[in-house]
């Protein structure tokens, strides 16, 4: 377990995210732009908070009201819990707007306009400002009143019709895939408008959708089905242009097999014993394996059913054929690899969490809080950044306008 890194070089250093959301997608969003030096400050809900901070068990032991789930995603942020229905509330969040650089928020297209807090209410006040609408089906279209959820997107834009074998049911990915890959697309374009704003002078509004980023996420086989009119079939672990590539059996376990080219091909059948089906013509080229795949890889898998596993991973290390196992987490989280890129950090309070992929040679990744207990900085902010006093946070607090944590 790798300790957390501190630097002073940060790529985002200076400039501070007013964080609305909830959940995952943007949440994720904001955790990467505090990892590597954003501001980023989490508004919550008094008394619950993110709707995540419930979503468990198991919970930290230390702090009550911290799930697995909500600590994945709110690592280096500060909590205000401040009460988004009083008018005093929506005041404190122009306020902050109005000295922040980016709004991320993702609830439903016109909810956030009743309070005057939508991207054409906050940005009269601050026109440098880049506000980010996360949404399930984003501001526009007929759909754009649905509530979206990840589960619901994988279903409905198609990944589930991809999932799964093909005598089974359609299935979805084991994590919110589309959540996460979405909080990447909210970063990306965060990061896209603040080197425009370099140049304009002027934020914008960034309009996100969740089933948007699904239909993106079909990538090649949704290109193909645009190409050909055609409704790919669930494969299971096959891949739709690639053969052999998916698991096989061994003799104890299986293990994973993505062979790539003709070369590894012939390499790997000459090393099962059988060089004969690399001269075969029906299985010669990846093309002719594609269209020979029902009668190839039943043979492939008779082959490797009579070794173990690990004798295959060396061999195939050796040959420089693409093999691997199909680990659990406890092996993904022992591995020596995973420990030698600082994958799971423990941070203050014996917080243990992934870190981050990205490595940055000059301004490295940092990780410089562990997710906050609800409220825990609503008076340091408001202090710091409204120049509010003592007195004026308690007032606030005694009135439920804001919520202070009493941290252990």
């Amino acid at each position: 377990m790798s300790e957390p890194n501190v630097t002073s070089a940060r790529a985002l250093t200076g400039l501070r995210v007013l964080d609305l959301s909830r959940i995952l997608a943007g949440p994720t969003a904001t955790q990467l732009l505090a990892d590597l030096g954003a501001e980023v400050i989490k508004i919550e809900r008094p008394g619950k908070g993110d709707d995540t901070r419930g979503w468990g068990p198991p919970f930290q032991s230390q702090a009550p009201g911290q799930s697995a789930y909500y600590l994945s995603a709110n690592r280096g942020k500060h909590s205000v819990a401040v009460n988004m229905a009083d008018p005093r509330g929506q005041g404190l969040i122009r306020d902050l707007a109005a000295q922040s650089d980016i709004v991320v928020e993702n609830f439903k297209p016109g909810d956030l306009a009743r309070y005057g807090l939508d991207y054409t209410g906050l940005s009269l006040a601050n026109r440098r400002l880049i506000y980010c609408s996360i949404s399930g089906f984003g501001q526009t279209g007929p759909n754009a009143h649905r509530a979206g959820y990840d589960f619901l997107v994988q279903g409905e834009g198609g990944l589930m019709s991809l999932t799964g074998t093909p005598e089974g049911q359609p299935v979805k990915a084991g994590v919110g895939i589309a959540d996460v890959l979405c909080g990447m697309y909210a970063a990306v374009g965060i990061l896209a408008a603040v080197q425009a704003r370099h140049s304009t002078g002027q934020g914008q509004h960034i309009d996100l959708a969740l089933m948007d980023v699904q239909v993106a996420m079909l990538v090649n086989q949704g290109v193909a089905h645009l190409m050909d009119g055609q409704i790919p079939p669930r494969r299971g672990n096959d891949h739709p242009t690639i053969v052999p590539y998916g698991s096989f059996p061994a003799r104890d376990v299986s293990f994973i097999l993505a062979i790539g080219n003709d070369s590894q091909f012939a390499r790997f059948v000459t090393e099962a014993g059988a060089p004969g089906l690399a001269l075969d013509a029906c299985f010669a080229t990846n093309a002719a394996r594609v269209r020979n795949r029902e009668v190839l890889v039943p043979l492939i898998a008779a082959l490797t059913a009579g070794r173990d596993s690990a004798d295959w991973l060396a061999a195939c290390e050796r040959l420089g054929v693409p093999a691997g196992p199909v680990n659990d987490l406890a092996q993904v989280f022992a591995s020596p690899q995973v420990a030698a890129r600082h994958m799971a950090v423990r941070m203050e309070g014996g917080v243990d969490l992934i870190g981050n992929p990205l490595k940055m040679s000059a301004t490295p990744v940092t990780y410089a809080k562990a997710p906050p207990c609800l409220g825990e900085d609503s008076g340091a902010v408001l202090g710091r950044i409204l120049g509010l006093s003592a007195q004026a946070v308690q007032d606030l607090a005694a009135a439920g306008v804001i919520e202070e944590a009493r941290v252990q």
